[in-house]
């Protein structure tokens, strides 16, 4: 068995980072070194006040230390390093330029008024879920011991759980459009017409390589790699766009 150090160390690079900057500012917020409203999305501050980091520190506030923020926690240690290590292996610009999407169609559906949340990391967390319960639809998921369904129903369970617990659901609800509109643009619409029209950036492309993020991208690798059949999973749904099996 590896010691923590050499599990975190194992992580994939984007989300090893990602999760260490939600534990911090989390932490910091919880040992009251660091207001939550001085990192929370807010418009008016941003434009008028020029307070732009409030773009960026609102994706690393996962609530304070409590159960629902270690569910969070162990939904990037679980999902987003499924992801990245499966799905994105060897694609690591693909999966930045991912959640950096996901990031800024978070930030436009905050900017709807009815639709405004000032902290977008549990949003994002759910992207990730979202992302990875469709790459993923056949894997079997115990919920507490209690009962066993396919992980194409994790995040309409995690939602309903949300619902009887009396936790927000917005949140919820805003992960799933950016996660869907991923996976559409990415999958779901290349898949029936052909066309791709949301690719990585150069620019991206170029970061991952000039700082030598994660494994080296393979020669001619497609822009959309199949994850690896689980075992006991199925075949259906496997790829991406597929009807679950029975």
């Amino acid at each position: 068995m590896s010691s923590p150090g050499e599990y975190y160390l194992s992580l994939p690079p984007i989300i090893r980072a990602y999760g260490t900057a939600c534990l911090a500012v989390t932490t910091v917020c919880s040992l009251q070194l660091l207001h939550p409203a001085y990192i929370a999305l807010i418009y008016e501050d941003v434009f008028y006040r020029l307070q732009v980091w409030r773009l960026f520190t609102s994706f690393f506030f996962l609530g304070k230390f409590s159960i629902n923020f270690g569910i969070r926690l162990l939904m990037i240690a679980r999902y987003g390093v499924q992801l990245e290590q499966a799905t994105f292996d060897r694609r690591t610009a693909d999966f930045l330029w991912m959640m950096i999407f996901g990031g800024l169609t978070l930030l436009g559906l905050s900017a709807i008024p009815f639709l405004w949340n000032p902290f977008l990391g549990i949003s994002l967390v759910f992207m990730l879920l979202y992302v990875w319960s469709r790459e993923f639809p056949n894997a079997q998921i115990n919920m507490y011991g209690l009962v066993t369904f396919k992980a194409f129903y994790l995040p309409w369970t995690m939602l309903a759980l949300d619902v009887i617990f009396g936790s927000p659901i917005l949140p919820d609800l805003l992960g799933i459009i950016a996660g869907h509109l991923y996976y559409f643009l990415t999958v779901l619409h290349p898949l029936s017409t052909g066309r791709t029209y949301l690719k990585t950036p150069r620019w991206v492309q170029k970061l991952v390589r000039r700082y030598r993020i994660g494994a080296p991208a393979q020669v001619n690798s497609r822009a959309a790699v199949q994850p690896e059949q689980q075992p006991g999973t199925g075949t259906a749904f496997r790829g991406r766009s597929y009807r679950l099996s029975d």
